[in-house]
């Protein structure tokens, strides 16, 4: 049986294990958190090494590729430095299913204002374009998320530009400054409530979401990745409407795309992270669509 593993820097209390079926074949999907420290993430890389067909790297990206311009994050690149096993972060399989999420939720969601709040876009660059070739209006909340300016871009023109400026800079920054880590992904800080009550469509990975929360979703769908139960309970005593996951939902939860890609790269059995021309072949024929889950009554 094909065996996955996602190293997370994210908390471990959000750690699951599931045995399922995918392309036909057997395979164990498995997700341990680091807690945000580094040091015992690599020791986890490195104590699994040659025992996984594949591992994901979760709760970090190993590089961004903006406007077809890839920036390595060197902060967390050096945690897999000398490993074996393939080691994949999801942005392959986000780069082909995120461009296709909005036009593939369209005739599932109700009609709505296309509004949509991206909180970090240069991490969600894909699913940037693809609500945009769907004729959302976006804002972009990559300085508010990312970096605590309560500043908020509404032009791709203004995001290239700011990713040209600052990723190189950011890039070397420790990750804990950039994302919520360990316990950090346990808090809720209500902020910017007028950009969230603005959107219809609240999308980007869920710990950016999670972290300045408004009391009411009331009405609002939010596109995301990895959710647990107890994130669906939360999101629905906020009176959300409804949530997507761009990965299906097994046993209760969706994974994260690394664990995805991760999943397809075992199965593939090349020994290597797997091309955007074979990961799309691959989920083609898988039929792997967003998930949405309606929570209103």
């Amino acid at each position: 049986m094909k065996r996955v593993v996602s190293i997370s820097l994210g908390s471990s209390k959000r750690n699951k294990r599931v045995e399922t079926t995918i392309m036909d074949e057997p395979i164990v999907l498995e997700r341990i958190g680091a807690d945000g420290d580094q040091k015992r993430m690599r020791e986890l890389f490195l104590e699994f090494d040659g025992q996984v067909d594949a591992f994901g790297f979760g709760g970090a990206d190993l590089g961004l590729e903006v406007n077809e311009r890839y920036f390595p994050l060197h902060s967390v690149g050096s945690i897999v430095a000398g490993v074996q096993s393939p080691v994949v972060d999801g942005g392959g399989v986000r780069a082909v299913v995120e461009r296709n999420t909005a036009q593939r939720l369209q005739g599932l969601l109700p009609p709505h204002p296309k509004r949509v709040l991206i909180c970090v876009a240069v991490g969600r660059y894909a699913m940037v374009r693809g609500f945009l070739d769907m004729g959302y209006q976006p804002l972009f909340g990559d300085l508010a998320f990312g970096l605590g300016i309560p500043v908020f871009l509404r032009s791709l023109r203004t995001l290239h530009l700011l990713a040209r400026l600052l990723l190189p800079v950011m890039a070397r920054l420790p990750f804990s400054w950039l994302y919520p880590t360990g316990e950090q992904q346990e808090k809720i800080v209500p902020k910017y409530g007028a950009q969230y009550s603005w959107a219809s469509v609240i999308a980007d990975d869920f710990h950016y979401i999670r972290q300045h929360l408004p009391s009411s979703l009331e009405g609002k769908t939010i596109v995301t990745n990895t959710t647990t139960d107890e994130d669906v309970a939360l999101l629905k005593k906020r009176g959300l409407a409804r949530l997507a996951t761009v990965t299906p939902r097994l046993d209760g939860r969706s994974f994260g795309t690394n664990v995805m890609e991760a999943a397809l790269t075992a199965l593939a059995g090349k020994g290597r992270p797997l091309s955007p021309a074979e990961l799309r072949e691959m989920m083609d024929e898988e039929g792997m669509t967003p998930s949405l889950l309606n929570l209103s009554p």
